[in-house]
């Protein structure tokens, strides 16, 4: 299976392209990465060097992969961290080139802007294009718990009102809304939930949590690609659910152990194919 990744890339760590690429290629995927931006290393270390590519270098690129005839046999295209709302339009035209090609094509749009503890980090005309024009066309979303209440313009408290959220966009056309971290008053202290929900019901996984300081990037990149990928295959959220969570706490759980601030990806490469440990999807509703 063939996936067009759309997403920023750093040349040290693991974010955006770098986070996702490599999960995808070593489960067995073919992937055709374009990145938004080129960076030195993640910005939250305080300083970067690099570029930020335009519209229009998203575009030229596109149209090379279309001049091959690449887009017919294209599965799936994935999207992260968008710089500029002009950045997610050309996403968008990517899509819709794709869906063209191949109907059968899905669209997993990971809608990074921000989380609880730091708030908004990207420019403020981002999550009106999200919600306007990003949510309609995906077939998967995968907030996490800050971006949800973005998208779905809501305070959500709990597990139930989280839920009532994502239902609320999956009536704007997503098959699947991922709630990819989830702490609230029944979570234990010492676990973190990720959380599936389709019009046909909802689904946890509940794995440990792990505290570092400062947190990892590009968890949640990983983890989109990883449901993205499974996903694919079994076209079951709950089952996807469960392989992309047991493998993100496989490369979570080495970077834990290793002392780092970057994703362990290489290292925990055989526990993402096959997870020695594993977590169900508990249906609650």
């Amino acid at each position: 299976m063939n996936i067009l990744s759309i997403q920023s890339h750093v040349a040290y760590g693991h974010v955006g392209n770098a986070a996702a690429v490599f999960p995808l290629q070593r489960l067995g995927f073919e992937v055709w990465p374009v990145h938004t931006v080129q960076f030195s290393n993640h910005p939250g270390y305080g300083g970067w060097q690099g570029q930020v590519f335009s519209a229009e270098h998203i575009g030229a690129v596109i149209d090379g992969l279309a001049a091959r005839g690449a887009l017919g046999a294209c599965d799936a295209v994935l999207s992260g961290y968008l710089g500029t709302a002009s950045l997610g339009e050309a996403v968008a035209a990517a899509v819709s080139r794709v869906r063209a090609a191949n109907p059968a094509a899905l669209y997993l749009c990971d809608p990074v802007m921000g989380d609880a503890g730091t708030g908004l980090y990207v420019r403020d005309d981002i999550p009106a294009f999200l919600r306007a024009r990003a949510v309609p066309l995906a077939d998967v979303l995968t907030p996490n718990l800050f971006e949800l209440q973005q998208l779905a313009g809501c305070a959500i408290a709990d597990r139930t009102e989280a839920v009532a959220a994502a239902r609320r966009l999956l009536a704007l056309g997503p098959k699947v809304i991922v709630i990819t971290s989830l702490r609230h008053d029944e979570t234990p202290a010492d676990a973190i939930d990720i959380v599936a929900v389709t019009a046909d019901g909802a689904w946890r996984v509940r794995t440990p949590f792990l505290a570092f300081d400062p947190p990892p990037n590009g968890a949640g990149d990983a983890l989109a690609a990883l449901f993205l990928a499974h996903y694919l295959r079994t076209r079951q959220a709950a089952a996807a659910l469960a392989e992309a969570a047991a493998a993100v706490f496989a490369v979570i759980s080495a970077t834990h152990a290793a002392g780092t601030r970057e994703l362990q990806l290489i290292a925990a490469q055989n526990e993402m194919v096959r997870p020695s440990r594993r977590f169900p999807a508990e249906r609650f509703s």
